[in-house]
């Protein structure tokens, strides 16, 4: 059992743990843990001390989201889109916003950002202000929260050339505003209560001093001097740390599902009144189970601890550690999904019997390993490339 005392959510882990069962049923997460959340100190880990934060280490909240995944994955996934959005929210806005992220950080205010398949959102400028219309996509977390990051195109004044790049821009809006709206479409059978619904926009007012251009190659951006910061911190990039807290969160939905069946096993009969956990097949399974969860757990706090001294240090993180991030997080979320395989060998058919944790567990696992930032086939062509010394033109990098 990794030890959860000094964890800011130690005190709500029962509480979360309580609403689980119900959170997935129901498809959402119940109303009293998000307001428990919203008034601890866990929504401020991410922010820098000189806009109202915690500044806490990537290590710590990579702890916080793997107790809470152990206990609620959807409420985990929730907070983790919070707490690396907000990261990214920073970097994009930059010091010219300061006090638009310091009101974000005194209300303890939840953030999104849908910006997945399918999204479409388009804006003009009138006056002083943009006016917003379209939709977008995978917004985790939004019913929850009061802010959603958005990306997209300003339409141009004159008619540009033909086959002109669309000119992206950076914003935030607040999810009260007239004309956004949340459509839950989130009908899957992971994460159920993760709420990674739709936001429309409908002739939505954002200023036009909060917004930003957006280049689709942002993490050298940011590692440039002559980009201001609000905090150093902010030139680590907002993918590789999401990847590092979702190792996290596979790491806390493993431990869980192997703390679990440890537990039950001892107690199971099997046909002839076989004790199940006297097997040795079984013993097998859950011995590979333990050791590759170790080995994951490894992983990712071994990137976390570097990715902390670098930040302390001051130094700003090159494309090497870069992949090296996300290189240790393909890692143990593989090492991860073995354990998962491992427990389902040993739970047989009733593993996969709805209402019981491992079959929640289980299904809420595979959005973690297929999410894109963090999916092997992307991590894999990164690290290829760059290992053989081709040129990196993967199209998400």
């Amino acid at each position: 059992m990794v030890p959860r005392e000094g964890l800011l959510c130690e005190p709500l882990l029962p509480m979360i743990t309580a609403q689980a069962a119900q959170a997935d049923r129901v498809r959402s997460v119940d109303p009293a843990v998000i307001q428990a959340i919203k008034r601890t100190d866990i929504m401020r880990m991410s922010a820098s001390r000189n806009i109202g934060g915690l500044e806490s280490s990537i290590t710590a909240m990579a702890r916080e989201l793997e107790a809470i995944a152990g206990c609620c994955a959807s409420t985990a996934w929730c907070l983790w889109n919070h707490l690396c959005v907000f990261h990214f929210i920073c970097a994009q806005l930059g010091p010219a916003a300061i006090d638009t992220l310091k009101g974000i950080v005194a209300g303890h205010e939840w953030v999104s950002f849908p910006a997945g398949a399918g999204t479409s959102v388009h804006g003009r400028r009138e006056g002083d202000n943009v006016i917003l219309n379209g939709r977008a996509s995978f917004a985790t977390g939004s019913r929850y929260g009061e802010w959603a990051a958005c990306l997209f195109a300003l339409e141009p004044e004159t008619p540009p050339p033909s086959r002109t790049k669309p000119d992206l821009r950076f914003t935030v809006v607040r999810t009260n505003a007239p004309g956004v709206s949340v459509d839950p479409t989130w009908f899957a059978m992971s994460l159920r209560a993760s709420a990674t619904d739709h936001i429309n926009y409908k002739d939505v007012v954002v200023p036009f001093l909060l917004l930003r251009p957006f280049t689709v190659d942002f993490r050298y951006q940011f590692r440039d001097p002559a980009t201001a910061v609000i905090h150093h911190r902010y030139r680590e990039d907002w993918v590789a740390l999401s990847d590092l807290w979702l190792a996290a969160q596979t790491v806390g939905v493993a431990h869980a599902a192997l703390q679990d069946a440890c537990e039950e096993l001892n107690g199971r009969v099997a046909i002839f009144g076989v004790k199940v956990a006297e097997r040795p097949a079984v013993q097998l399974h859950i011995g590979q189970a333990g050791a590759a969860l170790a080995a994951a757990r490894a992983a990712m706090e071994t990137e976390c601890a570097e990715t902390d001294a670098r930040i302390a240090a001051g130094v700003t993180p090159t494309e090497a550690d870069y992949l090296r991030q996300i290189g240790y997080t393909m890692t143990a979320v593989r090492l991860c999904s073995e354990v998962m395989q491992h427990l389902l060998q040993v739970q047989g058919g009733n593993g996969l019997r709805e209402g019981g944790s491992f079959e929640r567990r289980y299904r809420d696992f595979q959005a973690m390993q297929l999410h894109i930032n963090a999916h092997p086939d992307r991590v894999s062509e990164l690290l290829g490339k760059y290992l053989l010394g081709l040129a990196n033109d993967a199209p998400f990098q």
